[in-house]
């Protein structure tokens, strides 16, 4: 058999010849990655739908946190979704159209929509311009909108599931499958960095942000220096990010928000950035985690995914109570309940479903404290302590009547922390990439267990820097300085 699968949420939806392609359906390979006895599996990802946290969604993160080769990946179908994220694409895409339509003998006299199947196109006037869509977004059919005009305008681009093909456009589809399938795997061409001001991104508003107003004070100092300039900037300076040299995100980042969008602006405009798109992407879901870290062998508590189809008494028979569940994209403890009791986890567990068709239960770990350990290019660079809130089972205590409460928190240096900690959480955080992660672990007499990696850690004076004072900031303007002197 070759490497190649095929994922499908039913398997009538897949008209074509198996050969020696493994045909799975997408809750299967989601449940039961062990069932795929390949090396080095490749994953043509054919579900319905790739909308955010759905089945489909999830199938491309899991593969890539298998370390499976995916189509389309996760990046992709987070550009696909929002057109400020794949704007940037358009001008160069349009100049193509229009200089391929000026040699057509028959070109388009009105609005039209392009379908393309792995830079096949359904319309053969546009083979070339197909390929080229294509290059730049790798995903099994797209459709591209197009008005008609003196210019062509593309006005959208877009993913499309193969329930959306008539019998009739099976055909092409099934060919054009097996013409990729036997060309081999092409990745798409990454672009290069390039050249002394950063960016900070912050909100003056956030209730809980990751660095607070004097330790973006004494970065702008440090930095300044060290001969970076640093402008702090908002959620509407969006526009003008191309006018810096990096980015510095100090801002709780999710998927769903403009974080991810300046992230994945500033990878294409090749700029160095914390964080960057593949880490925000990485870090935000709990689930992508949980199986990256089992996938490596890093000690975590023990983990359940839990979906629709899954029985309370299945769940039960796994885990004890209590038990933590989590939604896959919560942050700042947000999102993470425990449920005691079967009153509870039937409850809890059928309103998070409700926001994601994947989530997790945990086994729950009572401590005093976690471990928090920065990580910065594969390095440690802080190590805290945070204390758990008062009368509370989590560092923070969301208050439905005031402001969130905190625990304490103890700074170590590196060398006074437990070898241990420091060596889990850098193996952790090397998983990831190579930018700056805060791996929070539990200890106990069983050992030391990760719970989750964050792509933005807190960085406060008195706090993550207590040890290394200044020193930390240095270290942060020299991972910048290092990657725009490459």
């Amino acid at each position: 058999m070759s490497d190649w699968v095929i994922v499908v949420d039913r398997r009538a939806d897949f008209t074509g010849m198996e050969e020696d392609r493994a045909i799975l359906r997408t809750r299967d390979y989601i449940a039961l990655p062990q069932s795929l006895k390949l090396q080095h599996p490749k994953i043509i990802n054919l579900s319905r739908s790739y909308a955010y946290l759905s089945q489909g969604y999830y199938c491309s993160l899991l593969a890539e946190a298998r370390s499976h080769r995916v189509l389309p990946t996760v990046d992709t179908i987070l550009q696909l979704r929002q057109r400020s994220l794949y704007s940037g694409e358009i001008a160069d895409l349009e100049e193509e159209l229009n200089r391929r339509v000026k040699r057509l003998v028959n070109p388009p006299g009105e609005s039209f929509r392009l379908r393309i199947a792995f830079g096949y196109p359904y319309d053969s006037r546009f083979q070339a311009f197909a390929r080229h869509v294509f290059d730049r977004f790798r995903c099994p059919l797209l459709e591209v909108t197009v008005r008609h005009g003196e210019w062509l305008k593309i006005t959208g681009i877009s993913a499309l599931g193969i329930d959306d093909l008539d019998e009739d456009q099976h055909t092409l589809f099934n060919w054009a499958l097996d013409q990729y399938t036997r060309a081999g795997w092409r990745q798409p061409k990454t672009r290069a960095p390039a050249k002394y001001t950063m960016a900070v991104l912050y909100n003056p508003k956030e209730e809980l942000p990751p660095s607070d107003p004097s330790s973006l004070k004494k970065l702008i100092r440090v930095a300044e220096g060290m001969g970076v300039d640093v402008e702090l900037i908002e959620k509407k300076d969006y526009l003008r990010l191309a006018e810096y040299d990096a980015l510095f995100i100090r801002e709780t980042t999710t998927i769903e928000n403009h974080t991810y969008r300046f992230a994945k602006k500033a990878e294409l405009e090749g700029m160095p950035a914390i964080d960057d798109p593949t880490s925000i992407l990485r870090c935000t879901n709990k689930v992508y985690l949980a199986e990256l870290l089992k996938a490596n062998k890093v000690p975590t508590p023990k983990t359940v995914v839990v979906n629709a189809m899954k029985s309370l008494e299945e769940l039960e028979s796994e885990l004890a109570y209590p038990m933590v569940l989590k939604i896959p994209d919560g942050s700042f403890s947000r999102g993470v309940h425990k449920a005691g009791d079967r009153a509870e986890l039937k409850k809890i567990s059928r309103e998070l479903l409700e926001e994601s068709d994947l989530i997790l239960a945990q086994e729950f770990m009572p401590t005093d404290y976690d471990w928090r350990v920065g990580v910065l290019d594969g390095e440690p660079l802080f190590v805290c302590q945070y204390l758990m809130a008062k009368k509370h089972w989590q560092i923070v205590k969301h208050n439905a009547d005031g402001p969130a409460t905190h625990g304490g928190f103890k700074s170590f240096a590196i060398e006074q922390a437990p070898p241990e900690v420091v060596d889990v959480a850098v193996k952790a955080a090397r998983l990831i990439g190579s930018g700056l992660y805060g791996v929070d672990l539990k200890q106990n007499e069983r050992g030391v267990f990760v719970i989750e990696i964050n792509d933005n850690p807190n960085l406060d004076t008195g706090v993550e820097d207590s040890a290394l004072k200044d020193e930390l900031w240095k270290r942060l303007v020299r991972w910048f300085l290092k990657r725009l002197e490459a």
